[in-house]
């Protein structure tokens, strides 16, 4: 190392101020709605939040999604601020599990084509690794055969 480079690592200059953006993010809530009046009004309370870039609202299913630089806690705080409970969507799409019907996943109350988000409806991994074992695309799966 020479003296040029001892003198260049003591005269650098770094910035030690660090970017406080939060990520680009869907945040997903399960909100009662009754009315026409109680869409409008969590539509505007989260849409008017900095950050947010698109919020579509489904009022049958109960659903908000929030799109954007927000955070959830600071979105359920001000859709509670408007006077309505929120939740997290408890609620994941019935073709991404493998056991839809394990107990505790299968719902009444939640929309077609959802199921509750419940670890027994996902496989162990004891389970994929037998599932694996006599498939076609291994091919040194089963030798019997």
């Amino acid at each position: 190392m020479g003296i040029i480079d001892h003198i260049s690592d003591l005269f650098t200059v770094s910035s030690t101020r660090k970017s406080k953006r939060k990520p680009m993010q869907t945040v997903d809530l399960r909100v009662k709605m009754d009315c026409d009046g109680c869409e409008r009004r969590v539509r505007h309370a989260v849409s008017s939040m900095k950050g947010a870039r698109s919020v579509e609202v489904n009022r049958s299913e109960s659903h908000v999604a929030v799109t954007g630089y927000v955070e959830e806690k600071k979105v359920i705080k001000r859709i509670k601020r408007c006077g309505k409970r929120a939740e997290a969507w408890p609620y994941v799409e019935y073709n991404l599990t493998y056991h839809p019907y394990a107990p505790g996943a299968y719902d009444k109350k939640a929309p077609s084509g959802f199921v509750r988000d419940v670890d027994q409806a996902y496989p162990s991994p004891n389970e994929l690794k037998y599932a694996s074992f006599f498939s076609d695309d291994n091919v040194n799966a089963c030798s019997i055969m």
